[in-house]
């Protein structure tokens, strides 16, 4: 059926690099979209333009921008406008996460965001020809890149929560479909920001070749080179190729990996293809503990993976993030907020939050040896009083209490004076 074809596809996407002459999320193109009720079974992407599948994803590009008054948004007059309308940005990303439910769409939309961000080149300060998060990536000339390939299954999903809400750029839309992705298949919160300006045409996409590759001759050499360009460091190229944890590659779309293994031949979605991690759909630190022992042969490795441990300064990270899942999650979730901002314009300028508030950081445990030298374990009640009252008095479990130095000459003169007194005796 139409539906499993595009959920099969989008399970089985791969993220970054992607192959020269095609992407492991490459599908076909002969499904119609999911809910689709045209008779038509096949289309190219050279009629993406008129057909009417995909002719409003593509070509309704104008929009108004969402205004907000005193009174809510509106055309009040002196209104404080906005690229995307946070109301409908929250709305959107429920609806996102009822569709990855049913898709396991997760690896596919992880890297719709990336290749719409990735285009960025920080040596250009024109937007935006400096590419970036601007929502180009809809464009049948950006999208026919060999990089890209497979993407169009993408939009596709996505085109219904488009049309829903319209006051979302596509820039937004993207960003926010590949974090929720991310934090649904459990990882990081990420501390994303949103109204990004969508561009206008197609004229203003970036030209071919600024994505990474897969199998590049000296793949250390080139992932610097892609990623130095956007502005990123060895840290966070390593920390962004973890999220291959999520995934696989087929090798009739993109020339790489296996047409199916032991954790591929039965799905999710289409079976086959070849996946870096066992849990293809779970966000975790194995894909380093994978690649660094290489004892699976289910299991992917691209040159570009195995360069993470081959070369010294990415090994560095490399061996970290095995070890350390907490630090590679916090490492991961900045890269990823910083790749998706890169190049982008912003309305208002400081971008829109739409979680209603930070999280709070998990309170210190209390241990009782800090506070006594008891081996009785104290129960929760007088854990608490004793630190109570401990904090009363200036105390607390990072520095101790305050010297009182009148008292402490008092002890000395009295222990002098006891001293003084067995001497004379």
């Amino acid at each position: 059926m139409a539906t499993s074809a595009v959920t099969a596809a989008s399970a089985s996407s791969r993220l970054l690099p992607s192959a020269a002459r095609a992407t492991a999320t490459k599908l076909s193109l002969s499904s119609p979209p999911p809910s689709s009720s045209s008779s038509s079974t096949s289309f190219s992407l050279k009629g993406l333009g008129s057909s009417p599948l995909v002719s409003r994803l593509f070509l309704n590009q104008k929009r108004s921008s969402v205004c907000l008054s005193s009174r809510g948004f509106s055309a009040a007059s002196s209104p404080k406008c906005l690229a995307s309308d946070p109301e409908q940005l929250k709305s959107a990303r429920e609806d996102i996460k009822e569709l990855l439910k049913s898709t396991f769409a997760h690896p596919i939309l992880v890297r719709l965001g990336w290749h719409d961000a990735g285009t960025y080149n920080k040596n250009i300060e024109e937007w935006p020809q400096r590419g970036g998060a601007n929502g180009s990536l809809r464009f049948e000339i950006e999208l026919k890149h060999a990089a890209n390939a497979g993407l169009v299954n993408a939009l596709k999903l996505l085109r219904p929560i488009k049309d829903k809400y319209s006051g979302v750029t596509y820039a937004d839309l993207f960003q926010l479909a590949s974090a929720t992705a991310i934090e649904e298949t459990g990882g990081p919160k990420l501390p994303m920001k949103y109204g990004r300006v969508d561009v206008s045409g197609p004229e203003q996409c970036p030209e071919e070749g600024r994505l990474p590759a897969a199998g590049p001759p000296s793949p250390a050499d080139h992932l610097r080179e892609v990623f130095y360009r956007m502005g990123l460091n060895d840290k966070e190229i390593v920390a962004l190729s973890g999220a291959h944890t999520l995934g696989r590659s087929r090798p009739d779309r993109s020339g790489w990996g296996k047409p199916e293994t032991n954790y591929t031949k039965e799905g999710p979605g289409a079976p086959g293809g070849q996946s870096w991690t066992v849990q293809w759909l779970k966000f975790d630190n194995s894909y380093f503990k994978d690649i660094k022992e290489r004892k699976d042969e289910d299991l992917l490795v691209l040159p570009t993976d195995a360069a993470l441990f081959d070369d010294p300064s990415f090994r560095v990270y490399a061996e970290k993030y095995a070890e350390d899942q907490e630090a590679f999650f916090k490492d991961y979730a900045e890269a990823h907020a910083k790749l998706s901002n890169l190049g982008a314009r912003f309305d208002p300028p400081e971008g829109i939050v739409i979680d209603d508030e930070a999280p709070k950081p998990a309170p210190e445990k209390f241990e009782a040896a800090k506070y006594s030298s008891g081996k009785t374990e104290l129960s929760e009640a007088m854990k608490q009083k004793i630190r109570a009252e401990y904090e009363a008095i200036g105390g607390s479990p990072d520095k101790p209490l305050k010297s009182n130095y009148f008292l402490n000459i008092v002890i000395v003169i009295a222990v002098l004076a006891i001293l003084t007194s067995l001497l004379g005796n």
